[in-house]
Parts: structure tokens; C-alpha cells; sequence
């Protein structure tokens, strides 16, 4: 069986109401389905009309067909009933029989509001009357309920991909004599149906700061050796209290049996550490990048094609708000994890100081360097979701 590309979009009020984590949470975990893209969109009027169009030429209910209309018209736009930014997130999953395993069993039946064991069960809500009509009516999650319908609408996201959406920090007013900033946060590789990137989004929403862009990122080594530069200029001036301990007490243990006609005196052995200091700073640095993209450092470093196929996925998120940097890292936690407290991020998903779950900008000047390196800002030319929709378009 072929494998299909398909959609899910986390609606404006769920992101409201900070259920994006959740969310995110159950459509890694729900099924085989992979994850292969990410763009923020607010979408137009024109865009809207489009998709409306795919709607109503939809085989469905009348009712569910009126209410799912409603919806778009009314919370979907940017002038909506709630008067909230209509920012939404989409996400591009693929696997084999794509669309009817992301409608029906991640995502649910709008029409069975009662199952807690789908998306729309848990964060959606849908209240009919006697009558039989929908008097209240939040999806959570929009997405394509079959086959036709789904390239209809892959293909409105492609083409309204850079008008409608890419990164909305401009979007949001914070009010006068405010000064908001963006941080950028990068959630470390993480395994396929791993559910630990949604859950580390839901605990970030408890500093109430608005996501404004999100991208699944990729780094070569060529780009992760740039991103982390400054660890490795952190890790050479700081050897002497960082590496060189534990080196000489290493050597001490190891060359302890050893025969020698000379004393082993510390300042010999503190020599000794001192010649290691390039091959262990390369060492400690290499294993970052080993493991930030899956590969060997020394090789692939143009490309992620793999000897063995397998990708190294990280989802970059952009957060804004009041203070962000700083509130960010302190819900992070220290680097290590067993230092970090027990509210922390990491110290519930992080392994150790190199595999600590989540990378967080330490300046507003870190978070445009790294902005630029991972090619995360307005000025894009094109996107890979453009790029993956046609691809499949084309194949199919």
C-alpha cells in the first residue's frame, strides 16, 4: 500500500486555551503515522473561502457539513467571534492509509463528541440539541475526512504557504510601553511516536507565552557545528574545572598498577590531563553532534542521508511574550538534570547533560544566530511544506 500525506490543524482556541501540547501528545502516539512537517498559518479570507469550497463539495451529513462551515467562518478568520488571533498549527503526518487513520482513529468523528480515546473526545466539544442540530460545535482539530478532499485541501496549504503562514510574531499586541521578545526553543531528537515532544509543549504553556512559529528541523552536521560552537568554546575555557578533575583521577586509577621508576606526582599527572584537553573537548563535542544528528561528525556533513535511512527529527518552536528568554530557561531547569528541580522540564524527560530534552536560547542575541542558522525567519523564499505537499501531489 502507497503511503498517503495527510493533515492535522490545531485550531485557534485550542491553541488558546494552551491544549496544543496535548494535542501534539496524542497525534505522535496514536498511531504509525510520522510526523514530517510543521508551519504555523493564519489564514485569509480567500484561503478560508477555498477551503469552504472543499467542504461543501464533501460526501457528509448535512448537519456536520453546516456545522463544520459555521466553524470556519466564525473561529477560523481573523475577524472571529472570539476576537482572538487566528494563528493555527499545522502538522503533515504520512504513513500508509494516512487519511482515514488520522480521521477516524487519532482524530475522531465530530458526531461521537464522547470518546475519550480520540483527539476530538478529549479537547474537542459538540452540544446538539433535541431537534437534532448543532448548537455548539469545537473540532480541536480540522482535518480532511477523505481521500479527494485531502489533496484539495494539501494543495490550498501549499499555495497559500507563504502568504498565510510562516512566523506570527507581529500578529499579537501586547499593549503600550510593552516590550515583548521572542525565544527560540529547539525539543532535542526524539523517537518516532514518541510522545515526550507533547508533553514538554504542555508544560511549557503554563508561562502563558504564544506560539508564533514552529518547524521540524533536521541539522547536518555542517549546521550543528555552528549551532553549538559556543559549547565548544564554553568547553575549552572551562576544562581546567570541568574535564581536567575527573582526567586526573583517571589516570590515576589506570596507570596505579603500572611499574614505573618515577613517582606519579600530581603535578605529573596534571601535565598528563593538560596534553588531553583537544582530544577530550573534541570528544565531548563530537558526542553533541552525534547526537543532535544522528551521524558521525566527520561524515555527511552536507547532507543527513544516512547509512542506515533513519532521519534525526527536532521541532523548533518560537515562542513570544514578556520576559520569555529568561522565564524559559529558569522552567528548563539546569542542564543537568539530576541538579535540575523537580518542576523542571528536565527533570522529569531529560537523560543526562548531553541528552537534556530541550534547547533553549540564552540571549536575544543567541536567538537570532541561531534563527539564521537553522533557517527560521520571515524572509523565507519558499518552505518545506510547500516542498512536501508538491512532492506528493506529483507522485500521485
Amino acid at each position: 500500500m502507497k503511503k498517503e500525506l495527510t493533515y492535522a490543524l490545531i485550531t485557534p482556541y485550542s491553541l488558546l486555551k494552551s491544549r496544543t501540547g496535548g494535542i501534539i501528545c496524542r497525534l505522535l502516539s496514536l498511531s504509525d503515522l510520522e510526523l514530517v512537517g510543521a508551519r504555523m498559518y493564519t489564514p485569509s479570507d480567500k484561503f478560508l473561502d477555498e477551503y469552504i469550497k472543499t467542504i461543501e463539495a464533501q460526501k457528509m451529513k448535512a448537519v456536520w457539513k453546516k456545522a463544520m462551515i459555521d466553524y470556519v467562518n466564525n473561529m477560523l478568520r481573523k475577524s472571529n467571534k472570539l476576537g482572538m488571533t487566528n494563528r493555527a498549527v499545522l502538522l503533515l503526518f504520512e504513513g500508509k492509509n494516512a487519511v482515514d487513520v488520522l480521521h477516524n482513529k487519532v482524530i475522531g468523528s465530530a458526531s461521537d463528541p464522547l470518546r475519550g480515546d480520540t483527539i476530538r473526545g478529549t479537547f474537542g466539544d459538540t452540544i446538539m440539541s433535541e431537534d437534532g442540530k448543532v448548537d455548539y460545535f469545537e473540532p480541536a482539530v480540522l482535518t480532511s475526512a477523505d481521500k479527494a478532499t485531502n489533496i484539495k485541501q494539501l494543495k490550498l496549504f501549499a499555495k497559500y504557504s507563504l502568504s498565510d503562514g510562516g512566523i506570527m510574531e507581529d500578529i499579537i499586541d501586547f499593549g503600550k510601553n510593552k516590550k515583548p521578545e521572542t525565544s527560540l526553543i529547539i525539543l532535542k531528537p526524539f523517537e518516532k511516536h514518541d510522545p515526550r515532544a507533547g508533553n514538554i509543549i504542555a508544560m511549557m504553556s503554563r508561562t502563558g507565552f504564544y506560539i508564533v512559529g514552529i518547524k521540524l528541523i533536521d541539522l547536518s552536521t555542517k549546521q550543528a557545528e555552528e549551532f553549538y560552537g559556543p559549547v565548544k568554546d564554553f568547553f575549552n575555557s572551562s576544562f581546567d574545572d570541568k574535564f581536567k578533575p575527573d582526567l586526573v583521577g583517571q589516570l590515576k586509577t589506570s596507570l596505579k598498577q603500572k611499574d614505573f621508576s618515577f613517582e606519579l606526582t600530581d603535578e605529573l599527572l596534571n601535565n598528563m590531563a593538560a596534553q588531553m584537553k583537544k582530544p577530550k573537548v573534541d570528544t565531548e563535542f563530537n558526542s553533541i553532534l552525534q547526537y543532535m544528528t544522528g551521524t558521525e561528525p566527520s561524515a555527511f556533513a552536507e547532507t543527513k542521508e544516512t547509512s542506515n535511512g533513519k532521519h534525526t527529527i527536532c521541532i523548533a518552536i518560537l515562542y513570544r511574550g514578556i520576559n520569555t528568554i529568561k522565564t524559559i530557561r529558569e522552567l528548563l531547569g539546569a542542564t543537568d538534570p539530576k541538579k535540575a528541580k523537580y518542576s523542571s522540564i528536565r527533570r522529569f524527560y531529560a537523560l543526562d547533560i548531553r541528552k537534556n530534552a530541550v534547547h533553549a536560547s540564552d540571549s536575544p542575541k543567541s536567538v537570532i544566530r541561531e534563527r539564521k542558522i537553522i533557517g527560521f525567519n520571515k524572509d523565507e523564499k519558499t518552505c518545506d511544506i510547500k516542498q512536501i505537499i508538491n512532492r506528493y501531489i506529483k507522485k500521485s
